[in-house]
């Protein structure tokens, strides 16, 4: 699929006015803070704008380990550091919840042949599609 002039993968450029530095702090034990400062295109700290917190952590599953990233509502590090846990345990029940509605979606979807219904063109007799084959997308 050809890109739009106006999408905005087809242009990457920074915009000078949203950059942020990113500094990494961890406890090395339960998980890892990412501290974004707002910072003008010269490198200087942009003091009209706020200070964001990400915080990060990892949810073993059965397939592995689900990285999950959440955002802390804090005016400072000492306060993220302290809201950690309680982010995280928000972050985690959704991702929970959104992981077992993602799995009741897939075991309710129809799946349909490619080449659309029976009866429909490119079907062979019966309204199955020719080769015999039942394809799962």
């Amino acid at each position: 699929m050809a890109q739009r002039p106006d999408d905005k993968a087809a242009d990457p450029r920074m915009d000078p006015q949203s950059l942020y530095r990113e500094e990494i702090i961890t406890d090395r034990k339960v998980g890892t803070l990412r501290v974004l400062t707002p910072i003008k295109s010269d490198g200087s700290d942009d003091a009209s704008r706020a200070v964001f917190y990400v915080g990060e952590a990892s949810l073993m599953t059965s397939v592995g380990t689900l990285p999950i990233n959440f955002e802390i509502e804090a005016q400072s590090l000492e306060e993220a550091v302290k809201e950690f846990a309680g982010a995280a345990k928000e972050a985690v029940e959704r991702t929970v919840k959104d992981l077992q509605e993602l799995r009741r979606q897939a075991a309710s979807s129809i799946v349909v042949p490619q080449g659309g219904m029976g009866g429909l063109g490119g079907m062979g007799p019966g309204g199955v599609p020719p080769g015999g084959k039942i394809q799962i997308p």
